[in-house]
């Protein structure tokens, strides 16, 4: 086993002796005549334990145990006093200032020993708990993140299997995602919004992105995979999806106890197809009554149908779909919003590209 350093330090020559010679058959042992001495072994040296005269020239016991505790690389040394005081307030002192003993001079070697033995025990236990601590806050850290894994693998491919029922060109998900991260972070670093978007989590934001269209399972394939101009009667049946989605996300709410990743995920789902000017779906909401994660969502939901090839229509180019949403600035988008759009179209557009030439 390897041996335990001690530092003892002490003003008297003989007292330093002495408990060299009592020590250094059980421990590794330095002996030091001050507390200026004490602090400058400590910059090349951390030992496991530390004897502290308390009267001593210039700087004593009670003033070294206040520059140690100070120090983060320090702070965590056990420190026993040696002293010939006896009364119970030097006693004190010492022990509020952080000391774990107090020995009185002249000291007992068998006493002394034994002593040390004893706090050197206590320590290794206590940094023994505190790795069984660490060890077992990792397990929990893992198996929760399994466990999220799971969730959200489970919630992804519902929306995956969204996708496929819609013969949307593989990648939407990822798509909107990306596109959303890069409008978000715009919105971010510009301060816009900024009593809403302090309280956003982005990190469980962005996952929840891949439910804005869960509800579309509800829809007809002869309506979903339509090729024409929908009839009144059959769009009317597409703006279900929206309040759909919402009920089957508070049916997961239901049955789960992570709920700000579905909170997100039902403002997606209800929102995304409200205008600014009042003239969407399911509510008919206007300006800012629109939840800002639905008028970013709409911005990004719509440039991907434009770039994207659907059932009733080819591909816009890029230039064409940010024409389009431009010119529905204060219409259907967030002017705000748009204008964000505008300055970071060229990442959405090398997002586009990558995903067709992957396709």
């Amino acid at each position: 086993m390897k041996r335990k350093t001690i530092f003892l330090v002490d003003d008297d020559l003989t007292n330093l002796t002495i408990g060299d010679e009592v020590l250094s058959e059980y421990y590794n042992v330095f002996t030091l005549s001050s507390g200026a001495l004490l602090l400058k072994m400590l910059e090349r040296h951390i030992p496991d334990l530390i004897l502290l005269d308390v009267e001593m020239p210039e700087m004593n016991g009670y003033e070294t145990i206040k520059r140690l505790k100070k120090t983060i690389e320090t702070s965590h040394i056990p420190v026993i006093f040696l002293t010939a005081k006896t009364d119970s307030e030097s006693e004190l002192k010492g022990l509020s200032l952080g000391a774990i003993d107090y020995i009185t001079k002249p000291f007992s070697p068998p006493l002394l020993l034994k002593r040390i033995e004893v706090h050197l025990l206590v320590e290794k236990q206590k940094q023994e708990l505190i790795n069984f601590n660490s060890n077992l806050l990792e397990m929990v850290e893992a198996k929760t993140k399994t466990v999220l894994d799971l969730q959200n693998a489970v919630l992804r491919t519902m929306a995956e299997l969204v996708e496929c029922r819609e013969d949307i060109t593989g990648g939407h998900i990822e798509r909107t995602q990306s596109y959303l991260s890069i409008l978000l972070s715009a919105l971010l670093a510009h301060g816009l919004y900024k009593e809403e978007t302090s309280t956003w989590d982005m990190n469980l934001l962005l996952q929840s992105t891949p439910l804005h269209d869960v509800g579309k399972v509800i829809i007809r394939d002869n309506i979903l995979l339509k090729p024409g101009k929908l009839t009144e009667e059959e769009f009317e049946q597409i703006k279900r999806h929206t309040t759909f989605g919402e009920e089957v996300i508070e049916r997961i709410k239901s049955n789960t106890v992570e709920q700000a990743f579905l909170d997100y995920a039902k403002i997606f789902a209800g929102s995304h197809h409200e205008k600014w000017d009042g003239s969407g779906y399911p509510r008919g909401l206007a300006g800012k009554d629109i939840p800002l994660l639905g008028r970013a969502m709409a911005i990004v939901d719509v440039y991907d149908a434009l770039v994207s090839d659907r059932p009733y229509k080819k591909a816009f180019t890029h230039d064409e779909a940010v024409r389009i949403i431009v010119d529905s600035k204060g219409t259907h988008f967030d002017p705000e919003l748009v204008d964000l759009f505008l300055e970071v179209s060229e990442k959405f557009k090398k997002i586009a590209l990558l995903s067709k030439s992957l396709n």
